[in-house]
């Protein structure tokens, strides 16, 4: 798949952190949002979006392992683990309201599918949908006692992105994605927690 635009956030570092915080075990990604999620996270807001895409294939990631070895990454085992990562970023002329109901519809989509929602322990619920700064939601969904599917969905005045994983991970593995593929670095103080029920 080729890159259709090239995009570089800081608040993509802030989750990245909370996916680490929360994977305590190998994961086997795959990508497998439930149906209709697109559409949904491209209406959430109440304006329209310019989006930009980019997804790093299997392909791709085997181009960039020499890269990540000569910056003292093993990119074979990185590599070797991935299949693809995606981020989807959203860009608004406006600072966006968005809509709790679509909001309420996508948690709602995940939890009937049987994914993990988590949140962050320092989030204001009351700013969900005007936020003053970036608003992190980590959904994963298990297979057994294995995550296979993991998205990170980041909602910030103008802007929203939404990144997926796909692959066979360890924690650490996450780590060392940072700062490659269009992955900023982590921030390490970051921690999510369980959604409330329904939420």
């Amino acid at each position: 798949m080729l890159i259709s635009s090239r995009t570089t956030t800081t608040t993509v570092s802030t989750a990245f952190a909370f996916l680490i915080a929360v994977l305590l075990s190998s994961a086997h990604l795959v990508a497998q949002q439930p149906p209709g999620m697109a559409e949904s996270l491209a209406n959430l807001a109440d304006q329209p979006a310019t989006r930009a895409s980019f997804t790093f294939d299997r392909s791709m990631m085997q181009i960039a392992e020499s890269i990540m070895d000569q910056n003292g990454v093993d990119g074979h085992r990185l590599t070797a683990a991935l299949n693809s990562v995606t981020v989807d970023t959203y860009r608004y002329k406006h600072p966006a309201f968005y809509t709790p109901e679509v909001m309420t519809s996508i948690i709602h989509n995940y939890n009937a599918a049987g994914w993990k929602h988590l949140v962050n322990a320092n989030g204001d619920p009351a700013a969900s949908a005007q936020p003053h700064a970036s608003i992190t939601d980590l959904w994963l969904h298990f297979r057994g006692a294995e995550i296979d599917d993991v998205t990170v969905l980041l909602r910030a005045p103008t802007n929203m992105n939404v990144i997926e994983v796909s692959g066979l991970l360890r924690p650490l593995d996450l780590v060392h994605l940072s700062g490659h593929f269009g992955i900023p670095k982590v921030d390490p103080s970051a921690v999510m927690v369980a959604a409330p029920p329904g939420k």
